[in-house]
């Protein structure tokens, strides 16, 4: 009865090499399925994203224990399948945000079963932070108001002429009404997936780990209002193209990159600061 039972889990234990070819392929489609929907800034940071979860279980591949059950293999290759037949079709946004953490959470299931899911909650945290925050932006406060208030006050001191009426910012040759979806609470929780990699990868104090997400929260919020300032300033019919350019999603992925850029710059000096 014993040599039955090893036999059977012998057979569960996928290979190595098979695992990392499903998960490899897997990243492929997400990355493909974002240059489809012409998401450049949600691409930009998958690929960090990717990246991060890809190092922190390359840096534990020796420790990690492999072999599945049946019941979590059925579950598994199920939850895989799903994602490959719903990548078939257009990807809507919410799927591009949670399919992500699906895909690895199904790879788990593969590779360790139900009891070794604890193995990977590195992987797993780093990719719910990309994209299934996203699904709760409708239920969070609006803070529309506070962003607009904040880049009319960025021309205003850099010298504009800029009226704030209610969430519309007008100037003398234009006006942009600042709309929930531009708030800047989207690059915020990118923003915050970013400092959650940070403080998974490497050592962080106490204080640290309240730190890092306030800069991060903070420099998406600035970043982003210093855009708004921008679009308003750009709101003149004379710079129409220029305006289009900097409202659409590759002017967008310029200071997203600023962003990441920046809260880099931060968090390599807080880092140097930290050793001894």
């Amino acid at each position: 009865m014993k040599a039955a039972r090893f036999s059977l889990v012998k057979q569960l234990n996928i290979p190595a090499l098979l695992l990392l070819a499903i998960g490899a392929g897997l990243m492929a489609i997400h990355l493909t399925l974002n240059l489809r929907a012409e998401k450049s800034s949600h691409l930009a940071l998958s690929i960090v994203f990717w990246l991060a979860a890809s190092s922190t279980l390359w840096d534990k591949r020796y420790q990690l224990k492999l072999g599945s059950g049946i019941l979590p293999s059925f579950f598994g290759a199920l939850i895989i399948a799903g994602i490959l037949v719903k990548s078939g079709a257009q990807p809507s946004e919410k799927f591009l945000g949670f399919s992500p953490f699906i895909s690895v959470f199904g790879l788990a299931l593969l590779a360790s079963g139900f009891r070794g899911l604890k193995q990977y909650w590195q992987e797993l945290l780093i990719l719910f932070t990309l994209g299934v925050p996203k699904l709760l932006l409708p239920y969070l406060p609006d803070i529309t108001p506070i962003t607009a208030k904040f880049s009319a006050f960025v021309l205003w001191y850099s010298g504009a002429n800029a009226v704030l009426q209610d969430s519309y910012i007008i100037l003398p040759k234009g006006s942009v009404e600042v709309v929930p979806s531009c708030s800047g609470l989207n690059l915020i929780t990118y923003m915050l997936g970013l400092a959650v990699i940070v403080l998974v990868m490497f050592p962080t104090s106490g204080s640290q780990k309240i730190i890092v997400p306030i800069v991060a929260a903070t420099l998406g919020f600035i970043v982003n209002g210093i855009r708004i300032a921008i679009l308003a300033h750009l709101a003149a019919p004379s710079s129409e193209a220029a305006f289009e350019y900097w409202h659409s999603q590759e002017g967008a992925l310029i200071f997203v990159m600023i962003s990441v850029i920046l809260f880099g710059a931060y968090c390599l000096f807080m880092l140097q600061q930290s050793e001894p």
